[in-house]
């Protein structure tokens, strides 16, 4: 079986398809017309998060018998298309479930503790204790949307703190010994600190937006390692200065690149309401890579191979 390699990824996996006995074939450079030009010698192709495998291009891919992505989530596929096909669908949200959970609780302990500006001020030649004055993590209650691998992870790590740890999710039955499975109503009620861990879906795509921040029963901190598109930035810069949210921690903007590589191509395309995120201090910004660890590369790719070899060899 011939392998297309659309993005460069750890080196073990060309290495173990290869002594499984697969052919690779590397193209990192050509546009997606091209490789759609010779998609159909190929049994199969890895790919991380370069275009979208739409309908015209599995039309295109004759033989194509799998798709690995080497990430989480399947948002840049045509699931139902490629099902249709028969095409089987490798993800990897085991790959860097870990490193998501525990970038989500630093970015919740670096805002209650006001790290970022605590350290800007030092810098500056400041020593200002009481306005650095922080939050405690034990007592609260963290909401989780999403209690899929990575809500489950995150759950997870919160065991170490006194904390109530609550989850909702459109699956029935999904809650366990790390967090209370209830209703959308309990989120709203209860709730200090919301994290996301919800796929890119239709009903995901702006579902934190004014309607929904008005519904919580008090001030939460907002935490999204999910995707970007979850949030409304203006509805959430205006829930900010409102006092409604108390500060927010995102891994993922809803500005960002299909293909998560970039943000802007120029700075004259940035947004109102991006620009004024930035201003606050409340706020902390990282560029998609909270799945991103030297660890999580590793796993990742692995977790592709181990179920390309099940289903294949």
């Amino acid at each position: 079986m011939k392998i297309l390699h659309l993005d460069t990824n750890h080196a073990l996996l060309i290495k173990q398809l290869q002594e499984a006995g697969f052919e690779n074939d590397e193209d990192y450079q050509s546009s997606k017309s091209e490789i759609e030009s010779k998609i159909s010698n190929y049994d199969g192709i890895i790919i991380r998060s370069r275009f979208m495998i739409d309908k015209t291009f599995l039309d295109k891919a004759k033989n194509l018998k799998f798709i690995g992505r080497v990430g989480a989530g399947l948002e840049n596929i045509d699931t139902d298309y490629a099902q249709k096909l028969g095409i089987q669908l490798f993800n990897a949200p085991q790959g860097n479930r870990n490193a998501v959970a525990e970038h989500a609780l630093g970015m919740i302990l670096s805002l209650f503790n006001k790290l970022n500006q605590a350290d800007q001020s030092v810098r500056q030649g400041k020593w200002l204790r009481e306005e650095h004055r922080g939050l405690e993590l034990d007592g609260k209650t963290v909401g989780i949307i999403g209690y899929g691998h990575m809500g489950q992870a995150f759950a997870k790590k919160l065991k170490g703190f006194t904390v109530e740890v609550i989850c909702y999710d459109i699956l029935d039955h999904v809650g366990n010994e790390d967090a209370t499975q209830v209703q959308i109503e309990d989120i709203f009620e209860k709730t200090d600190v919301l994290s996301l861990h919800t796929p890119e879906t239709p009903e995901t795509i702006g579902m934190i937006n004014k309607k929904f921040i008005r519904q919580f029963k008090k001030p939460f901190w907002l935490i999204n390692t999910a995707r970007g598109k979850s949030v409304v930035t203006q509805d959430l810069v205006a829930a900010i200065q409102n006092g409604n949210v108390l500060g927010a921690g995102l891994d993922v903007l809803e500005y960002e690149k299909s293909s998560f590589e970039n943000l802007f191509n120029y700075h004259n395309e940035m947004p109102q309401a991006f620009r004024e995120l930035l201003r606050m201090e409340n706020v902390i910004l990282s560029p998609h890579v909270a799945g991103w660890t030297v660890e999580s590369k590793e796993k990742l790719a692995q977790t592709i191979v181990d179920k390309i070899k099940i289903a294949f060899c």
